[in-house]
């Protein structure tokens, strides 16, 4: 779906000279000849970039000037140039049509070159970015960013535009892969023969994360809502083909004593020894970013958890923080586009994500979520960082900054991948993303998503102080609310979910575009809570359909879409 780059020749034969590699000039509408952006540039001999191992061996040229003047195509000048090792990454992502890729700066002989890149502290595994359905394209970047202000490591960022094989491919987010080190995250090297004593004790790296068969080890308990599944913490530091028994052993033991505390704790009078494992300071943080956001993929995917040795303070440290891509109201599903609720309360109620979703949370979530002692921090930490980086004024400088480094580069990153579906963007939003009527423009998804940061800062400010006295075992809806079917655009069945805050008579139809009665799927006294029912599209058409729900003293109509 890319159009490909208008260059003139002399840019070509300067990059060839530099790569040592013959680049054909390509013909498009789009004439990319320089940039305020440092511009990547990559040639893979046309040998097609695979997912996942075994990578490919490529060139790189990086054409940055540090003092703030423009990037031209055809400098002879170079802030990097040499091999480098490339594969697609991602897991959902990797299937999307706009790529992102991890890499490896490597030396002439394979073997690994740490450089600086783009003023990043020196390393060689590094990532690029595509923020495809993230159409500010600034969520990582920005949650990144407030997870450093807060005091944590995580990934520092870049932008930079991308050209491949002589095609432009838009604007990318160069960023530090996720790893062990004195620049990336801070933990001791844990050697093979590290097996004994304080030596054993750390640094570890565990993920929460797809891919459940990974190398690692499962919970002693079962997820939150399923008793059915269990939690498996992969090992992601030391790799599972590298960590040694005696490794594997004491960080189990350690989970499990963990786990087996809380759980205990959970079901007793036993007090949570909970500051003994975990540093919660960092659990604090991590709640906030993820309640903040409201993002759909946290506590359960891309979830990371670390722990230094005893000398070193030998407590579980939550993240680093990664993947929020769909956050801040930038996805159609499990209430993560509410400006009201607590995602993770979400996550614990919701038997719809318990039976449908094989990505559940860690139980110990919750436990911490209902302790007093946890909820006065996390009010405490709240008011701190409103003051802060989480002030409105302070946030909304912060993505304008943003959208002014992209002002010029997002012009052209739209006109060669617009984002799915149709604005005139040429291309468009999400279809699942309920806020699609309101955005047209890049200009239109900053306001939007700035409107819901304040909502939702609202919401919490106002509810915070609320979570000592949260009970979500009762979870009774407190108004009337008929939510967005999931999945949607679907094929052929969706699940409609809906909260009735007393016992009502409820009349739950689908109608077509014509507003002609396709099918009662309710039509009875309902108890209060919140209720969930499968609408079957097989026996009918492709097309929009409308359904409403109504009580005596209610209605409400939500459309979905059918594609089959």
């Amino acid at each position: 779906m890319f159009r490909k780059i208008k260059v003139f020749l002399p840019v070509f034969i300067a990059i060839s000279l530099l790569l040592q590699n013959k680049i054909s000039a390509k013909q498009s509408s789009v004439e990319f000849t320089d940039s305020n952006l440092p511009i990547v540039i990559i040639d893979t001999g046309g040998k097609d970039i695979p997912p996942d191992d075994p990578r490919i061996i490529a060139d790189m040229h990086i054409i940055f000037n540090e003092n703030g003047q423009r990037n031209f195509l055809d400098s002879s000048e170079s802030h990097y140039s040499g091999k480098i090792s490339i594969e697609i990454r991602g897991e959902s992502s990797a299937g999307w049509d706009i790529k992102s890729y991890g890499f490896e700066t490597q030396n002439q002989d394979g073997s690994n070159r740490n450089v600086s890149l783009l003023g990043l502290p020196e390393d060689n595994d590094w990532i690029l970015h595509a923020p495809f359905y993230d159409r500010s394209l600034m969520r990582n970047v920005l949650s990144y960013h407030l997870a450093r202000g807060m005091g944590w490591y995580a990934s520092r960022t870049v932008y930079c535009e991308l050209v491949l094989n002589g095609e432009y491919q838009g604007v990318y987010v160069l960023m530090e892969k996720i790893k062990r080190g004195e620049n990336r995250v801070d933990i001791a090297r844990l050697s093979p023969d590290e097996i004994s004593g304080d030596d054993v004790t750390g640094g570890y790296i565990l993920r929460v994360d797809k891919e459940p068969w990974n190398a690692g080890f499962d919970s002693p308990f079962p997820a939150e809502g399923n008793s059915q599944k269990k939690i498996r913490y992969q090992y992601f530091y030391p790799k599972g083909d590298e960590i040694v028994p005696e490794q594997e052993t004491y960080i189990e033991a350690f989970i499990s004593d963990f786990e087996v505390m809380m759980y205990n704790g959970a079901n007793s009078d036993q007090t949570l020894a909970y500051e003994d494992f975990l540093n919660v300071d960092s659990f604090v943080d991590y709640v906030i970013l993820n309640e903040l956001s409201r993002n759909v993929d946290g506590y359960r995917l891309s979830s990371y958890l670390t722990k230094q040795k005893d000398s070193d303070g030998g407590k579980l440290i939550a993240g680093p923080v990664w993947d929020y891509n769909f956050s801040f109201g930038n996805a159609g599903y499990y209430d993560s586009y509410l400006t009201e609720g607590w995602q993770l309360l979400f996550f614990v109620n919701s038997s719809f994500f318990h039976q449908r979703d094989g990505f559940l949370i860690p139980f110990w979530w919750k436990v911490l979520f209902k302790d007093r002692v946890f909820d006065e921090k996390l009010i405490q930490r709240w008011e701190e960082l409103r003051q802060d980086i989480l002030s409105l004024e302070t946030l909304y400088q912060t993505m304008d900054d943003f959208a002014d480094t992209l002002a010029e580069a997002r012009v052209r990153n739209f006109e060669v991948r617009p984002a799915p579906g149709s604005t005139d963007l040429g291309g468009g939003w999400h279809p699942d993303d309920p806020r699609s009527d309101q955005i047209n423009s890049y200009e239109d998804e900053l306001a939007v998503t700035k409107t819901w940061i304040a909502d939702r800062i609202a919401w919490i400010d106002s509810n915070i102080h609320l979570l000592v006295s949260v009970d979500e075992e009762e979870n009774i809806p407190n108004s009337y609310l008929l939510k967005q079917n999931y999945p949607n655009p679907f094929n052929p069945s969706t699940n409609i979910s809906f909260e009735l805050p007393k016992s009502a008579f409820v009349n739950l139809s689908i109608y077509n575009i014509k507003g002609q009665l396709v099918l009662k799927l309710v039509n009875q006294t309902l108890s209060q809570g919140i209720h969930e029912v499968e609408f079957n599209g097989e026996n009918v058409s492709s097309g929009i359909y409308f359904y409403s729900l109504k009580t005596a003293d209610f209605s409400q109509t939500q459309k979905m879409m059918l594609i089959k």
